[in-house]
């Protein structure tokens, strides 16, 4: 026999006992958003960059490996970014001040999303996103992500690093509704697991890293 198909919210794609649509409240901002998916972050239950696309309202997702569109949407942005690290990217103020006057803030922001290795990839096998001038964040507050540990110091989830740099970019909108989103699917998955089953959860991630290092 096959295991029965738990019903989704056309909508969040979470089970439908525990969609999270009643918790999107959709943000105005100026900052166009595209989140470049790797598709196995398109199948992760807890899928944050979907969140993101929900909740602000120039934001999309493209899912792939490759993006045929991508010259001609880079095209039509006055100043495109690439959200992730790399040698030349240059961190950003911890306010809105600029502090070098000769760089344009972006009007179109790249984000890839996936593991360190997939976004990586994603950057890596096009030229266009190589090429273009790049943003990280600066050191902050941890991230909010309690269910997964971050491999990399200073990580956070694709959507809070979108909210964090459009908070820098456009600090006069309040991007607390996403985060709010972001924290209600965090509060019931770990309801969903109980607390047992969560305190193996860290303590089994907790072990996987230290044997990484």
């Amino acid at each position: 026999m096959t295991a029965a198909v738990r019903p989704r919210c056309v909508r969040c794609q979470r089970p439908a006992s525990h969609c999270l649509c009643r918790h999107i409240h959709s943000v105005s901002h100026q900052t166009a958003i595209l989140i470049l998916q790797h598709p196995d972050e398109q199948r992760h239950p807890l899928n944050t960059a979907r969140l993101a696309a929900l909740s602000l309202k120039q934001a999309e997702i493209w899912t792939g490996h490759s993006f045929e569109d991508l010259p001609q949407r880079l095209a039509q942005a006055r100043a495109p970014c690439l959200l992730f690290p790399g040698p030349q990217a240059m961190t950003l103020p911890t306010s809105g001040v600029d502090p070098t006057p000769s760089f344009a803030w972006p009007d179109l922001l790249i984000v890839p999303d996936g593991t360190w290795r997939q976004a990586g990839r994603l950057v890596r096998s096009h030229a266009l996103l190589a090429s273009l001038p790049r943003l990280v964040l600066p050191e902050g507050m941890p991230s909010r992500y309690r269910l997964r540990r971050a491999v990399q110091p200073g990580a956070v989830s694709t959507l809070e690093a979108i909210v964090r740099t459009l908070e820098i970019f456009e600090p006069d909108v309040n991007f607390q509704p996403v985060l709010h989103l972001f924290d209600a699917m965090i509060e019931q998955q770990i309801e969903s697991m109980g607390e047992a089953t969560y305190a193996r959860h860290l303590a089994l991630q907790a072990a996987a890293m230290g044997a990484s290092h």
